[in-house]
């Protein structure tokens, strides 16, 4: 009788594991659910709602452009063109996303910032890039320089960074396992939040004084 006892606990402790374990997205219970916009005042959902998959189309899984570089002429020299459920409706329920990212030379940074909801996969495929990940506490951080064809995964909701160490542009590719990743960079998160943190909070946590911790919030409200 213990035996089987043990058994049934350890059965019941695997099916735990397996369950907490899961990375990504919640399975589809169909072949596709193409994402349509919620109808009014209807009932909250974890996703989108439904398209009638009889009126489904080819265009609702296609998105054209990407091929297309960014504006990177803004204050961090980079920008993210992330290809998620909002811009690709079939993309709801399959767990997936795309993004590119353009960096300007000399520095084009994607700055520290983590995805809630997702791990992400990125490959390099112009000009050389410094990256890394930090790791929960206590803290341990992870680097690569990566030239084209080069692979590197961050895991979900980890802070992690791009960074352009070259004299030209940069561009890299990125797929993340959710179909709604999210984003927090943390700099805005910390400082640029609506309403503001109250700046004795900050000033104890970073280890600044007040006048530098109201400097860096007038900076990031508007970013």
């Amino acid at each position: 009788m213990k035996a089987f006892d043990f058994l049934v606990l350890l059965a019941l402790a695997l099916a735990l594991a397996s369950s907490f374990a899961s990375a990504d997205d919640p399975s589809p219970l169909q072949d596709f659910c193409v994402a349509i916009p919620e109808p009014e005042n209807a009932v909250f959902v974890n996703g989108k709602f439904c398209k009638n998959p009889n009126l489904t189309v080819a265009g609702d899984f296609s998105f054209s452009g990407l091929n297309i570089p960014a504006f990177t002429g803004n204050r961090v020299g980079s920008n993210v063109t992330l290809l998620n459920v909002d811009k690709i409706p079939g993309l709801n329920t399959l767990g997936i996303s795309l993004a590119r990212l353009d960096f300007a030379p000399y520095g084009g940074l994607n700055p520290p910032h983590t995805h809630p909801r997702a791990t992400e996969i990125l490959v390099v495929v112009e000009g050389t890039l410094y990256v890394g990940f930090v790791t929960s506490n206590p803290n341990r951080l992870f680097t690569k320089v990566l030239y084209p064809g080069d692979v590197f995964v961050f895991p979900i909701g980890l802070i992690h960074f791009q960074f352009n160490i070259a004299k030209t542009n940069a561009v890299a590719f990125a797929g993340l396992s959710s179909q709604n990743p999210g984003v927090i960079t943390i700099a805005n998160a910390v400082f640029g939040p609506n309403p503001p943190i109250n700046p004795d909070v900050l000033a104890k946590a970073f280890q600044l004084d007040n006048a530098m911790v109201e400097k860096l919030q007038k900076l990031f409200e508007s970013a």
